[in-house]
């Protein structure tokens, strides 16, 4: 009986698959006709029917910005690019959707120790520089054991030079795998879907408006309260905004 629910468990998996694969192939078609309308209908069915992939997200944005639809097509590039962040299409045409959003709100600069720091944080995930930890670990114990049976002199000044290097990289290694890891907590991007709409200095309509966002802009979500959330823009700004008004990426 076992082995009858796997081999079913198999044979459903690879029904939605193929299903899946189906849609796909007619959303596309449908795309190339220019009935981008009826493809977003496909491409949503694929993503209701659970198969997230950064080549569906990147075909829905391409739908609603050929129908000039401004927050979804950012919306699905940017979830597009969190699957695929090195490909240079998706770079590029959400470059091109973010061309068409009203709000220019240029990046803070970061200073240089900051950015280094990010930018070595991000070269690997959280996973990667946990396994790297272990190598360096593992071979900081080959090079104490080799420093601890040797007994020659210049054998033994070089296998504790290389112990205490290993340590010290895998130390470095183990603080930048929970730089990452709180780093990729902490991001949590969202776009405006509203038209226009007032940021507030408090989580509450009657008190004063700070700005406006239209739609389109990424901000980042920094708290919740009731229906509000507290936002941060690239260029440093906080306030409240209604909380219909975002969708988290």
């Amino acid at each position: 009986m076992k082995h009858f629910v796997y081999i079913l468990t198999f044979l459903i998996g690879n029904l939605g698959f193929a299903q899946n694969e189906a849609l796909f192939e007619q959303a596309n078609d449908l795309y190339n006709k220019g009935d981008f309308e009826q493809s977003i209908s496909k491409y949503e069915a694929i993503l209701e029917a659970g198969e997230h992939s950064a080549a569906v997200y990147f075909n829905l944005g391409n739908a609603h910005y050929k129908l000039n639809h401004i927050a979804p097509s950012i919306y699905y590039y940017e979830k597009a690019l969190k699957l695929a962040p090195n490909d240079k299409e998706i770079k590029n045409n959400i470059a091109f959707a973010r061309n068409m959003t009203i709000d220019a709100i240029e990046k803070s600069p970061e200073l240089g120790f900051a950015k280094f720091t990010k930018k070595i944080t991000n070269w690997l995930t959280f996973d990667n520089w946990a396994i790297v930890s272990i190598v360096l670990m593992l071979l900081f114990v080959v090079c104490y054991l080799i420093f601890y049976f040797t007994y020659g002199s210049a054998k033994k000044r070089t296998a504790f030079v290389g112990a205490m290097s290993f340590l010290v990289l895998a130390c470095c290694s183990v603080a930048l795998a929970f730089n990452n890891y709180n780093f990729v907590k902490n991001d949590r991007p969202a776009i405006v879907f509203a038209k226009e709409s007032q940021v507030k200095s408090e989580p509450n309509l009657r008190s004063p408006e700070s700005f406006k966002l239209h739609e389109g802009t990424k901000v980042q979500i920094l708290d919740t309260v009731n229906n509000w959330k507290k936002i941060k823009l690239a260029d440093g700004k906080t306030g409240w905004i209604a909380a219909d008004a975002i969708r988290s990426i």
